[in-house]
């Protein structure tokens, strides 16, 4: 008689994508993203994000340390030329008007700027 096969090892179990260091450093980007009318807190990915009614306007990266914020492929690319130790983004992005911004190095004044451009972008209606 043929032995019966033992259970199936469950999938390892995938890392948290919400480390306990995304508290600390999205706390600030958080904070100021609430100055806004009506932001709120959600999640994307998987991982803790900024809406305006519905619309994604920025969530924290799957690091725990960058922030994925919504932009224009001009002004990331400026930004990408002008700051590459603050701003990049992967060749997942490259098609996307997204850009990566590492909370550790960005100055608070320019992260509130980056904040609320990227809030009049998801709140400004285009007409054609």
């Amino acid at each position: 008689m043929p032995r019966p096969k033992p259970p199936a090892k469950p999938a390892p179990k995938r890392p948290d994508p919400k480390p306990a260091a995304v508290s600390a450093v999205y706390e600030t980007a958080r904070r100021v993203a609430h100055e806004f009318a009506g932001v709120e807190d959600s999640t994307s990915y998987g991982t803790p994000a900024l809406k305006v009614r519905g619309k994604l306007m920025a969530r924290v990266w799957e690091d725990g340390e960058t922030l994925v914020l919504k932009s224009t492929f001009i002004d990331r690319d400026l930004l990408i030329h002008d700051a590459p130790a603050t701003y990049f983004f992967t060749e997942h992005y490259r098609n996307y008007e997204w850009v990566l911004v590492r909370l550790s190095v960005i100055r608070p004044a320019e992260l509130r700027e980056r904040l609320e451009e990227a809030w009049r972008r998801v709140t400004t209606t285009r007409r054609s």
